[in-house]
């Protein structure tokens, strides 16, 4: 995979987006058909502290909820206006933590290749986007390594040891600011990004063949984060892994979307273009 500095190529891309919050906001219009992939849950039954890969209808059936196209984790999990819907305790004794948001399991992302590619005519020739806030993933100006960093993990000692690590400017207010790298190269870091409404990203090319195996991540010039854009050189279809999104959306044709949502080894529904991404769309869980 290798930088692309012209950021021009996904051009067409921003043009079919909208500014409202549809799922149009991340997802391009101008296609037959649209998957969501569910990213799955995790559960477990205490004691066991073993952490289980958990689908939404594993959830839905755990608590009586109907998966549908437009669930939100939140209701299928029965959470009450004041609950916390990351971790909820289902009637059976076992508990359902939510789905990690922008980060498609490598595992399903390799079976999802084996779609994509044979539903386009550039399988070798793709751009692969990473969102530019992933911590530590660019170099910056400043006085200290990103704190971005300490928004992804759950571990509170390693949290401390971060916050700990982190001088605080008005210690020092005679501190220069320098240049922190990142992950990235600093002509990277410091390169064009593809402005998309509330999103910039960093724009490498690809081939299909790169994200068949699911470690994957392991290569990828941007480290461990996760892919957020990947769209072949004929746009047949485009699959989006928005931040924010306990899902990922595959835009194409008919036949594609059928393909995934038929296979076994992926959750997937059909859903349909202008539908809405909130956590309160969900008007049958409610």
């Amino acid at each position: 995979m290798e930088w692309i500095s012209d950021v021009s190529v996904g051009d067409w891309l921003r043009a079919r987006l909208d500014d409202d919050w549809s799922m149009h906001h991340f997802v391009p219009h101008g296609y037959e058909a649209y998957a969501r992939v569910f990213h799955p849950g995790f559960v477990h039954r205490a004691p066991d502290a073993v952490e289980h890969p958990a689908t939404w209808a594993d959830a839905a059936a755990a608590f009586g909820t109907t998966l549908h196209a437009q669930a939100s984790w939140q209701h299928l999990v029965r959470t009450p206006s004041d609950g916390d819907w990351h971790s909820r305790i289902a009637p059976d004794g076992r508990e359902f933590a939510a789905p990690l948001e922008g980060a498609l399991d490598a595992g399903i992302l390799s079976r999802l290749v084996d779609h994509l590619s044979t539903h386009t005519t550039t399988p070798d020739s793709c751009v692969a986007a990473a969102w530019e806030g992933w911590g530590g993933m660019l170099g910056y100006t400043g006085t200290g390594p990103s704190q971005a960093s300490l928004s992804f993990s759950d571990d509170e000692v390693h949290q401390q040891v971060l916050r700990q690590s982190f001088r605080n400017p008005f210690e020092n207010p005679f501190q220069r600011a320098t240049w922190q790298p990142g992950v990235l190269s600093d002509e990277i870091s410091k390169g064009a990004r593809l402005e998309l409404p509330d999103r910039g990203h960093v724009l490498f090319s690809s081939s299909l063949s790169d994200f068949a195996d699911p470690e994957w991540q392991s290569r990828a010039p941007w480290g461990d984060q996760p892919l957020s854009l990947l769209w072949p050189a004929d746009r047949a279809w485009v699959m989006v892994s928005e931040i924010d999104f306990d899902s990922t959306v595959v835009a194409g044709s008919h036949e594609l979307v059928r393909a995934i949502c038929a296979d076994p080894a992926i959750e997937a529904l059909p859903i349909r273009e202008s539908s809405s991404p909130h956590w309160d769309s969900d008007e049958i869980n409610r």
